[in-house]
C-alpha cells in the first residue's frame, strides 16, 4: 500500500505499513535490541551536531531509571532540546508548509493521530504510576523533582505516534526512529544516556486501555508494575481478591470506584440476587429492582424475562441496568430504547 491509499497520507515515506509497524512498536513488551538502540542514540547525538555520549546506562523500568537520572552526579546538562525536539520541529513545520494546514491536519490524522490516543493514555498511566511509588502521596519538592525527570525523557517506543508521521529511514529523525523500534523511554545528557527496557507484559481491552484481571496490566523486567480493569487503575491486591468476591464485601467496599469494578466481576444480577434487593415496581414488561449503596448511587436493574423461549423451552432473564432515578419497569426498559415510558409500546417483545 502507498501514501495515495491513506486519505490524507501525502508525504513519501509513510504509508499503511509504516503506521501498522509504528503499532506494533508502540505495544512491544519484549526485551530491548540494546545494541540497536545504542547505536540508535549515538546517531542521534551526532544528527544533533552532538558528541556521542561517553556512556550509555541501562535501567530495568522508567521508574528504575527516573531514580538513576536522579542519582547520577556526572550526567552533565539535558540535551533533550538538540536531540529530540528542534529535529522533531524541524520536520514537523517542514511538512507543515509543504502541505498546508488542512493537508497536515489530513496527513497527521491518517498516520500518527490513529495511534495518539491509546499510546498518550498508557504513557500518562506510566508517569503516574512512577510518580506514586516515588512519590507517594507527597505534593512537594520531592514530586516535583519526579515529575520534571518524567517529562524530560524521551518516549522510546511510545514516541511511535509523531515518527508514524514522517519519514524515519532518512534525514534527522534516524536516529531517534531507532532507538524507538529497540527500547523504551530513555534520558540523553551532555555526558550519559540514559535508556529504559521495554515491558515485558502488556494487556488491553478491545478499546485499547489496561486491562487485566490476572496480574499486571502491564509489567516491567524489574516488578514496576500496572494494575488495571478496563483502563481503571486498580491495586495489585485488589485483582486477587475478585474471585472469592460476596455481596457483603461489595457492600463493605468504600471506594466507589473500587465498588463498580467488583460489581462488573460479580454480576449486577448476581449481585441483586444475592444481596437481597428491594422490588419497587412490576407491570407487564418486567420487575423493577433497586440496591442502595453507601457513598455510591444506587443499583437499580429491570428484569426481563425473554418472551421467545430458548430450544430447550426455557425462557432467559435479562438484567439491564437503568438509571437510578427509574421509577417503573417500563421506564426503565423504555429507557433501553431511547424512550420515555408513554411512547414505549413494542408490538412484540423479544
Amino acid at each position: 500500500m502507498t501514501t495515495t491509499d491513506i486519505p490524507g497520507a501525502a508525504v513519501e515515506g509513510t504509508s499503511f505499513d509504516d503506521v501498522r509497524g509504528w503499532r506494533a512498536c508502540a505495544a512491544a513488551a519484549v526485551p530491548a535490541d540494546r545494541a540497536a538502540a545504542e547505536d540508535g542514540v549515538r546517531r542521534a547525538y551526532r544528527q544533533a551536531g552532538l558528541p556521542d555520549p561517553e556512556r550509555v546506562v541501562w535501567a530495568a523500568s522508567p521508574r528504575a531509571a527516573v531514580t538513576l537520572v536522579r542519582e547520577l552526579a556526572d550526567k552533565g546538562a539535558s540535551v533533550r532540546e538538540a536531540v529530540r525536539s528542534t529535529p522533531w520541529a524541524g520536520e514537523r513545520q517542514r511538512l507543515h508548509t509543504r502541505l498546508g494546514a488542512a493537508g497536515w491536519a489530513a496527513h497527521w490524522a491518517a498516520t500518527g493521530g490513529l495511534l495518539w490516543d491509546t499510546t498518550q493514555a498508557l504513557v500518562d498511566r506510566i508517569r503516574a504510576g512512577v510518580l506514586e511509588e516515588l512519590a507517594g502521596g507527597d505534593t512537594g519538592k520531592e514530586a516535583a523533582e519526579v515529575r520534571l525527570v518524567l517529562l524530560d525523557a524521551v518516549l522510546g517506543q511510545h514516541d511511535a505516534p509523531w515518527l508514524a508521521a514522517f519519514p524515519t529511514d532518512r534525514g534527522p529523525l534516524e536516529g531517534l526512529a531507532e532507538v524507538s523500534r529497540h527500547a523504551g523511554w530513555w534520558w540523553p545528557f551532555a555526558r550519559v544516556a540514559v535508556v529504559c527496557e521495554r515491558p515485558v507484559a502488556l494487556h488491553r481491552d478491545e478499546a485499547g486501555r489496561l486491562d487485566h484481571g490476572d496480574g499486571p496490566a502491564l509489567a516491567y523486567p524489574d516488578g514496576f508494575a500496572l494494575h488495571a480493569w478496563r483502563g481503571m487503575p486498580v491495586p495489585a491486591g485488589f485483582l486477587a481478591e475478585l474471585p472469592t468476591l460476596t455481596s457483603d464485601r461489595i457492600r463493605s467496599e468504600e471506594n466507589a470506584e473500587l465498588r463498580r469494578v467488583m460489581l462488573e466481576y460479580y454480576g449486577y444480577d448476581r449481585y441483586l440476587a444475592d444481596s437481597g434487593a428491594r422490588h419497587v415496581h412490576r407491570d407487564e414488561t418486567g420487575t423493577l429492582w433497586r440496591i442502595d449503596l453507601p457513598d455510591d448511587e444506587p443499583v437499580v436493574m429491570v428484569e426481563v424475562l425473554n418472551s421467545t423461549p430458548e430450544p430447550d423451552g426455557t425462557r432467559r432473564t435479562y438484567w439491564l441496568r437503568v438509571p437510578p432515578a427509574t421509577r417503573t419497569a417500563r421506564a426503565g426498559v423504555a429507557w433501553t430504547f431511547g424512550l420515555a415510558a408513554e411512547v414505549y409500546a413494542p408490538e412484540r417483545e423479544t
